[in-house]
């Protein structure tokens, strides 16, 4: 045990180089999953219009509830491959991984059939509009057969990413939005295919991702995979969904606002000057503009995640709380310049994806300085979240995750828009954001404390 700890630089490399080395292909890989959905947004806003950019925003709670089970299972496996691999205990790593990667494929099949099944009123109750409707179901219906492809390949980079191969894992996810954006404007303007053409280049680059992602789980650097490692078993199961929890329910969180939000804008927006279709429209971009930024501080929180559960299981509690602080820290300072751009340059940001009314980019103008006053201090829920998760708090990330999301955004875009109309959605993201960092910053505080004792313990045994 001592030699593995020993020889696995998580244990003894510089925590600096660690975050740079493990979070720079993770933050790749998320800006990727992100421009799956922006490159589109920005080639169908320009083939299609503004409907074409609502449509998308109407599918996007499908993208979030992948997201959302690919981080239960790629994370949850991940963290206990993680830990397991810093106490020298590989072959329950490679169950975890196994265990893991058959529940991807289970889940992925299920997400398809559902969609499929139950399209056109799932797609209503996202709150598609009569005009919307019919594109959003053309791009759906062809996307949901990807599902099962997009959550396999996020989950599996989280093991690869946890074997100590970081790029690898940015380089499958790579190689996948490279030929989306090649196909894009082939399918969108050459082949006037529209709607269609955008959903069959994602389906593609998915496809080609996830065949990369599979041909390393047979070439694994630190365990091997054989075909017990597959046969589930309910404790591996538990513990995985335990310690992804966190992870998949604050996605599932941003899934729920996003539904209620694009209702929210619907009605009151059609009692507004703008109309329905405006600000459905121009909440789906900012909200995309926003994953690009989320993709920096998610992909630092993920990226410290290995560096974490390996050192927390090997007792190495030090390296833990400076690793930790570290990601933290390089999170703030990019949360600095995301609200720096999101101030100056909103209707710059806004006009990348497609021309429209002045009355279209005077509300996004608006909503984009409002709703996203204080990214400054966006940084530290996630990187928290992840963090008492990566340490096996499972119950404690989840609290985190669904601090912001569920116990104030949900409740404030309901309650404010009741007296302020549409401009109550607006102001409800920033007491939001405000409300959550002081939640994070009481438990972290105390969490670090302990870690400190802990540390004093190790040294005295």
């Amino acid at each position: 045990m001592t030699t593995m700890k020993t020889q696995n630089p998580l244990g003894y490399e510089k925590e600096s180089k660690l975050l740079v080395n493990f979070a720079i292909p993770c933050i790749i890989s998320m800006l990727v999953t992100s421009l799956y959905n922006i490159v589109d947004q920005i080639f169908i806003g320009q083939g299609i219009g503004m409907l074409g950019n609502a449509a998308t925003n109407i599918a996007f709670p499908l993208s979030t509830t992948c997201t959302a089970l690919s981080l239960l299972l790629g994370i949850g496996s991940a963290t206990n491959f993680s830990l397991h691999l810093g106490a020298g205990e590989k072959e329950k790593s490679a169950r975890y991984a196994g265990n893991g990667i058959f529940l991807m494929a289970v889940f992925g099949l299920c997400l398809f059939l559902a969609t499929t099944l139950f399209l056109t009123p799932m797609l209503k109750f996202f709150g598609a509009t009569t005009e919307v409707l019919p594109y959003a179901r053309q791009y759906t219906r062809i996307t949901a057969f990807g599902f099962p492809f997009l959550i396999a390949n996020t989950g599996m980079s989280k093991l690869i990413l946890a074997d100590g191969s970081p790029r690898y894992s940015m380089i499958s996810m790579l190689i996948g939005a490279i030929v989306n954006t090649i196909l894009d404007p082939i399918f969108i303007f050459g082949l006037h295919l529209g709607m269609t053409g955008a959903a069959l280049a994602t389906i593609i680059g998915q496809i080609v991702s996830f065949s990369i992602s599979l041909h390393y789980m047979f070439h694994f650097k630190n365990i091997v995979l054989n075909r017990s490692c597959f046969q589930i078993q309910l404790s591996y199961c538990k513990e995985i969904f335990r310690l992804g929890a966190s992870a998949c329910f604050n996605q599932i969180a941003m899934t729920v606002v996003q539904i209620v939000m694009n209702n929210t804008l619907a009605h009151y927006g059609a009692k507004s000057i703008y109309g329905g279709d405006i600000p459905l429209a121009c909440a789906g971009i900012i909200t995309k503009v926003n994953m690009i930024f989320m993709s920096f501080v998610i992909g630092i929180s993920q990226g410290v995640q290995p560096i974490i559960g390996f050192n927390y299981g090997a007792k190495k509690y030090k390296r833990v709380r400076k690793s930790y602080l570290l990601a933290l820290g390089v999170a703030t300072v990019l949360s600095g310049i995301a609200f720096f751009c999101f101030q100056v340059f909103p209707r710059q940001i806004i006009s990348v994806f497609g021309e429209g009314s002045e009355l279209y980019f005077q509300f996004s103008e608006r909503y984009f300085r409002i709703y996203m006053f204080l990214t400054l201090i966006n940084g530290i829920q996630p990187v928290t979240s992840n963090f008492f998760n990566s340490i096996g708090k499972a119950q404690l990330g989840v609290f985190m995750s669904l601090t912001r999301q569920i116990l104030f955004l949900l409740p404030l875009i309901i309650i404010f828009p009741l007296f302020m109309g549409i401009d109550g959605v607006m102001y409800a993201g920033p007491i939001a954001d405000a409300a959550a960092a002081l939640v994070c910053g009481y438990f972290t505080i105390r969490e670090l404390k302990e870690l400190t004792q802990l540390e004093k313990l190790t040294l005295n045994l």
